[in-house]
């Protein structure tokens, strides 16, 4: 006898949970699988426990600067541990939190490993042997795992994917990162603040790549500054582990290979979806190097079968997988028969993204480079932190705020920063672009002084040449 429901989801990441409490929200009968964690990678592994080690790192650095705001602190430590410790106690209490959710909400979680074996039959098989699931909806949730290079496989000792950087054996004293997107400059800022010897080695031009240059340039010459030596333009072509370390020869910008020694590696070198082994072969479901097509609400091109989250194509970010999923619940309501509920589409083009290294980095929407190569005419404003009170009280003065606006609506295209607690900022400039403000609005807003959001109002006012404090 299977147990039968209106939708279940396989996969509680933050699109999977997200996704389930939303259905069960609508009235329907809902159902979780999940292998490994609730909560998946970002609350588990991901995105929460690794803001929890770059707190006690912001903090450590703070203690070591402690003089520059009259205050003395002496033979400051730090206890890798004990930082490890109350990260993982971070991830605990959150992942807790989520199986409150679910019983809060009825849905049935069953623990295991699922395999569709059509559009509305999952086979789960888990501690309680197997387990036979029908629904009238599927949505597949299953994420991605880090990208592993063929010489340099992982073995949780010498080289590490974020997961093993998380719960490390020791303390890296020279540390390579290969690849400087988000999770690769978050792990070389937190072992430089501790004190590690870091090297980051970037294949394209510039570290952040998909981030506004000047953005880029920015940030590459901060952690330079802190003690980092950055390598763009370069590759790892070989690693070798040895009894005391690493030895990695790195092809320069200028075509050279040299012997580099180090005594630890991070990979962060991108994901690769896990959607082996889960049936979408047996279905015809479509998916390109492993990543499900979808349609803008989450539609696979089986009926009954839907995809949210980093098995999908990207951005591949937990607050995009989370409203993919309310997206693909309430999309589910509706041809359930609910006629209450209107879901929207997602529109990628306002999906904010952030990096918490030191300083952080966030952004929205084009780069003033990319707009160029839509066809727009641009205005772009900048508008530095050293101009701002609080930036400056608060000892955070580097950094800058960047928008750029289409010159003949004054529609905005998108805004970059780089700065103390930017991304907690960039959510003002989000919520403009959704509503589809223009210039004419956002200087018109009143904003709190003295705050760093002010330097949001004068970035807007320095690309119309109005800019006040700068």
């Amino acid at each position: 006898m299977s147990d039968q429901y209106d939708v279940i989801v396989l996969g509680s990441g933050p699109g999977g949970y997200v996704a389930a409490i939303r259905a069960a929200q609508l009235g329907l009968k809902t159902a979780i699988v999940e292998r490994e964690n609730l909560g998946g990678i970002c609350l588990n592994w991901g995105c929460i426990p690794t803001k929890a080690l770059l707190r006690s790192a912001e903090i450590y650095h703070f203690m070591q600067h402690a003089k520059d705001y009259g205050l003395a602190a002496e033979k400051i430590t730090a206890d890798l541990d004990a930082i490890v410790k109350r990260s993982r106690g971070v991830a605990k209490q959150l992942n807790q939190g989520v199986t409150h959710l679910m019983k809060k909400n009825k849905i049935a979680v069953h623990m295991g490993t699922g395999t569709l074996k059509s559009a509305n039959t999952l086979e789960v098989k888990g501690d309680k042997g197997t387990e036979t699931l029908t629904a009238r909806h599927v949505i597949v949730a299953t994420g991605a795992r880090a990208r592993e290079l063929p010489f340099a496989k992982a073995d949780g000792k010498r080289i590490w994917t974020y997961r093993h950087a998380m719960t490390p054996p020791e303390m890296p004293t020279r540390l390579l990162v290969m690849g400087s997107g988000a999770i690769g400059i978050e792990f070389a800022s937190f072992y430089n603040d501790l004190g590690a010897d870091v090297t980051v080695v970037e294949m394209m031009d510039r570290i952040v790549p998909v981030e506004d240059a000047d953005v880029s340039a920015f940030l590459e010459k901060a952690l330079t500054k802190q003690g980092m030596t950055i390598m763009t333009g370069a590759g790892v072509e070989a690693i070798d582990v040895t009894a005391k370390g690493v030895n990695a020869r790195i092809k320069g910008k200028d075509g050279k290979v040299a012997a580099h020694e180090f005594s630890h590696v991070i990979s962060a070198v991108g994901i690769v979806p896990n959607t082996e082994n889960i049936g979408l072969e047996t279905l015809g479901i479509k998916a390109e190097r492993g990543i499900i097509q979808i349609d803008d609400y989450g539609r696979t091109n089986v009926k009954g079968v839907w995809a949210i989250g980093d098995c999908t194509p990207g951005p591949w970010l937990a607050h995009k997988a989370s409203h993919e999923g309310v997206t693909a619940a309430e999309a589910i309501a509706r041809e359930l028969g609910n006629k209450d509920v209107h879901p929207h589409p997602l529109d990628r083009s306002n999906i904010p993204g952030c990096t918490y290294c030191h300083p952080q980095v966030a952004s929205v929407g084009l780069t003033e480079a990319k707009a160029k190569e839509a066809g727009y005419t641009v205005k772009v404003g900048n508008f530095p932190f050293i101009g701002n009170g609080k930036a400056i009280a608060l000892g955070e003065p580097e950094g800058f705020i960047k928008t750029v606006f289409d010159a003949k609506t004054g529609e905005l295209l998108g805004a970059h920063m780089v700065g103390a607690e930017v991304t907690e900022l960039i959510e003002g400039y989000v919520v403009g672009k959704q509503l589809e403000t223009t210039e004419a609005e956002l200087m018109q807003t009143v904003f709190p002084h003295p705050t760093l959001s002010e330097m949001m109002h004068e970035s807007v006012l320095s690309a119309y040449g109005r800019a006040l404090h700068f």
